[in-house]
Formats: C-alpha cells, structure tokens, sequence
C-alpha cells in the first residue's frame, strides 16, 4: 500500500484505466509497503528518469510490494546533484530491510550509479534499466508526443496514463541526459561497486540501444543483463511489464540466497 498522498486532492486524468492521479506527498515521494504482518524481504529505492514522476511506478511498486518487498520512488529531476540525490536515498535506506537495492530508470539509472559510491547506507545491489547514452534524442519526422510515447512504451495501459497523467512531463525524454551526471556516472564505472547488478533493457528501444547495456554490463562486476523481446525504453512499464517484474522478484530471491541456486529446472524451457 502506499503512503499517506498528503492533502491535496487527486488529479482527474480522463483515462479510464487510472482515472485519477494521487496528489503527491510533501516530498512527491512514492512508498509502497508489504501487507500488515508479513516480513519485509527487501528494499528497493527507485529514482525515475526524464518527463517521470514516482507516481508513474504505481503498477511496479504494488506488484513487488505484493511479494513482500518495500518500494521508494524518490522525486529525482535529471540535473539533481548528486551528493542530494545521496542524502535522499540515505533518508529512505536507514533502517530498511536488506538487501537494499538501488534502482533506476532512463537518467535515474545514471543518478543510482553516481549515487552507489555516494551513500551513506551502502546498496547491497544495483538494478538499472534503459540506460541512456550521451546525446539527445529525436522523434524524427513522427508527430513529436506519438513518436515519443512510441519510443517509451507499446503497452496501452501505460500509454493511457501518460497520455492521461497531468504529472508527466512530454518532450523530456528529447532533451539529452545532462553531462555533469553522464560524468558522475562513468566517474563510478572507473572502479565500480562490487555488487551484484540486473540490467534490464528494451531490445527495440530506439532511445538508447542495446549495446548501451551490454557494455556497461561488461564494466560491471556480477552483472547480469536480460533484454526484453520488442521492448522500447520504459522497461518497467513496458509491454512484457509482468515477465520483467517477476525477473526482478526471481533476481531478489537470489540476492536474498546470497548467490545459492533456488530453483532448477527441468525439461523444456517455457520462457
């Protein structure tokens, strides 16, 4: 369940899928929490990327929260500093329930690289999904919003509710990631954490290619990188959504299992 939205109305959105949009706390933060009673197996700190908002990770935040692992979207802008963008994370991480997994989307998963080497409460693993590159990016010759709804997502539920989402900011994902946290990030990637990381990327996403991932991927010791079959750029919000979410609970087991195999699987592969 999430937190208290503050006092503030919700925002009506004219999309019938999430008509309304949750007034965001004093912090816009976004928390989700295991049922009453179960034992919290884990936790991840989300930042999002460009034009995002945390509100945007509802669908992610419950379904892990249903596996009894505790959710924080933090409110990070592309330009944050990093050192802020630390004391952020630390102000959610102390206490938590471990492992605790620094996560990230778009120009977020650049902000929980920069970050990882930053905190105070050391992250016991990295999840970093559609990682972006130097450079901006175009829609081309499309409509600019078609194009760039195409470019994040072929999902139609989340389709409406950007489209819907008074929140969502249009045209960000256009404007390049900034230099200073490009530089913050492979500052890290020069001696970088030794956790455990899940890369998580679009094989069709046209904002950043697959070979972004793969190399950092091979930067990153204990690594593991897994690309969605005709994913675009929101990977967590995609259409494969529910084969990425149960990835990560699988990936989470494994960190909780400290390596240790859980499952093995026989006979012909289904997935």
């Amino acid at each position: 369940m999430t937190a208290a939205p503050g006092t503030a109305a919700p925002t009506a959105t004219g999309d019938p899928v999430h008509p309304t949009v949750p007034a965001p706390p004093a912090d816009r933060a976004a928390h989700w929490y295991p049922a009453q009673g179960l034992l919290h197996r884990g936790t991840i700190v989300l930042l999002p990327g460009r034009g995002e908002h945390p509100g945007v990770y509802e669908r992610f935040g419950r379904r892990l929260a249903a596996d009894a692992y505790v959710v924080h979207v933090l409110d990070v802008a592309p330009g944050a500093d990093p050192a802020g963008v630390a004391a952020a994370v630390d102000a959610v991480a102390a206490g938590a329930a471990t492992p605790l997994v620094l996560a990230g989307s778009d120009t977020g998963a650049l902000h929980a690289l920069a970050a990882s080497v930053r905190t105070a409460a050391a992250p016991g693993a990295l999840l970093l999904a559609g990682v972006p590159g130097e450079g901006a990016w175009s829609a081309g010759a499309e409509e600019e919003w078609a194009g760039e709804l195409d470019a994040r997502t072929t999902c139609p539920t989340h389709r409406g509710r950007l489209g819907a989402d008074p929140l969502f900011a249009p045209g960000a994902l256009t404007a390049p990631a900034p230099a200073e946290l490009v530089a913050a990030a492979e500052a890290v990637l020069a001696a970088p954490p030794a956790v455990p990381a899940l890369l998580l990327h679009g094989a069709a996403d046209p904002v950043s290619p697959p070979e972004r991932a793969r190399a950092l991927a091979a930067l990153l010791p204990g690594a593991t990188l897994a690309t969605v079959a005709d994913g675009r750029h929101d990977t967590l919000n995609d259409i494969q959504h529910r084969s990425v979410a149960a990835l990560v609970v699988q990936w989470l087991e494994r960190l909780r299992a400290a390596g240790r195999p859980v499952l093995a699987v026989e006979g012909g592969a289904v997935f």
